[in-house]
Parts: C-alpha cells; sequence; structure tokens
C-alpha cells in the first residue's frame, strides 16, 4: 500500500490562511493542484502546494482575478517561452505601480487636510 504523507486540507488552510472552501475552490478552478489524495480520498497538500498556494494567495491579494490566475497558470503549464510569463506579470506589476502612486497620492491630501483640521493622526 502506498502511503501519501502531506498537510491535510485543514492544516493547508491554517498554513496559507485561506479557507477550505476557498482550496477546494482553487484546485476547481485549475489554479492549484492537482491534490494528491490519500487512501480514504482526502486531500494531501505538499510543500510545494502550499509554496504554489502562497504564489496564487499573493497575487491574488495583488488584485489579479481568477480569469487572469487562470491565465497566468496557464502560462506556466505551457511549453510557450517564459518572456510569455515575464510580460504577463510585468504588465501587471506596472498596473500595481500605477496603483502604488494614486494611493500615494491620496494620502498625500488626506496627510494635507488632516494637518490643516489639527489632527495629529492618532
Amino acid at each position: 500500500m502506498t502511503v501519501i504523507q502531506g498537510s491535510s486540507i485543514g492544516e493547508a488552510a491554517d498554513a496559507t490562511g485561506l479557507t477550505e472552501d476557498a482550496l477546494r475552490y482553487y484546485e476547481r478552478e485549475g489554479l492549484v493542484g492537482p491534490i494528491a489524495r490519500d487512501a480514504f480520498g482526502h486531500r494531501r497538500y505538499t510543500e510545494q502546494d502550499l509554496a504554489w498556494i502562497g504564489i496564487v494567495t499573493c497575487l491574488r491579494d495583488a488584485g489579479l482575478g481568477i480569469a487572469d490566475l487562470r491565465r497566468f497558470t496557464t502560462l506556466l503549464h505551457a511549453d510557450g517561452e517564459p518572456t510569455e510569463r515575464a510580460t504577463f506579470l510585468l504588465r501587471r506589476r506596472a498596473e500595481l505601480v500605477r496603483q502604488r502612486e494614486s494611493l500615494d497620492a491620496a494620502i498625500t491630501v488626506l496627510d494635507g487636510k488632516i494637518a490643516y483640521y489639527g489632527a495629529d493622526g492618532a
């Protein structure tokens, strides 16, 4: 009998900060996995699975939608040029920089208004 080591879905949820439902959803959407199963059909997450989930979570936090994540995952699994992957990430990075600049400008305006109205922000 083959023994499959790894984290249960509950342990994976604890390790990643995601819910068990989110982990199942990401697997259904093809963003992670396929996740190995033990003899009872329970998911067993490897360290590689957890590392990849961390990347997906980071990209999700950066504002990538499910369609974007699916596209990136497809690029990773394809035999295409690494430059396609890099181009995809460079475009997203440029968008994040623009968003950061907008947020920095908004914070500067708010800081000015806070100073004007005499609040110290505490």
